[in-house]
């Protein structure tokens, strides 16, 4: 398989029985060995597609999120550490990351668009007051973002970018329910502590 190619008509999630553990498969191909990557996409290929249709939430853009996941997972294989995770907890913050992006960057070309209408309409004080308080506000959720831990915000982002619940995020971090819980909560603490909500 050659893993430059596009990954074109990926399996749907549901129905998928569990995935077995990648990891042989993801060290034989973090050494260049291409069947072994074809296998690793045949094996996980139905849960990182699930994962970036549920993220972006159109199809086409959803493969072309698997595409590009898969093209990191083939480069940078070899970076893989497994005292930080699982294989496919791994692989699959590769494709929320990228689905994340994805979403972020048709945003932005949305923000361009209303801006360039607004840029060409009259603007009242309050709207502008209100866009500069939404911007301050953006910009002091993603200072709170970067006082989280890894294993905090990887928990959070799947829980409420992604809309998984926490049995799912448990599931796909491939840990017990309850830390993962415990993961989601202590990150929502410190975001509300950092950003004085409630103070």
């Amino acid at each position: 398989m050659d893993p430059t190619r596009p990954f074109a008509g990926v399996p749907s999630p549901e129905g998928t029985p569990a995935v077995p553990d990648p990891g042989p498969l993801l060290r034989s191909a973090s050494r260049g060995d291409q069947a072994a990557f074809a296998q690793l996409y045949d094996l996980t290929a139905a849960r990182v597609h699930g994962l970036a249709l549920r993220v972006v939430r159109d199809p086409a853009q959803a493969e072309e999120v698997t595409q590009e996941a898969f093209l990191e997972i083939w480069r940078t294989a070899s970076r893989f550490d497994p005292d930080r995770g699982s294989p496919l907890a791994w692989m699959l913050t590769i494709t929320h990351r990228k689905a994340v992006d994805r979403v972020r960057s048709a945003e932005a070309a949305t923000r361009r668009d209303v801006t360039y209408h607004q840029q060409n309409q009259p603007v009242e004080h309050d709207s502008t007051a209100e866009a500069a308080h939404a911007s301050l506000e953006a910009r002091r959720v993603r200072g709170a973002l970067g006082t989280l831990t890894p294993v905090q915000r990887e928990a959070l982002e799947l829980a409420y970018f992604g809309g998984y619940t926490h049995t799912q995020v448990a599931s796909m971090l491939d840990l017990p329910v309850g830390t993962a819980k415990t993961r989601i909560r202590d990150g929502l603490i410190r975001l509300r502590d950092t950003m004085g909500v409630g103070q």
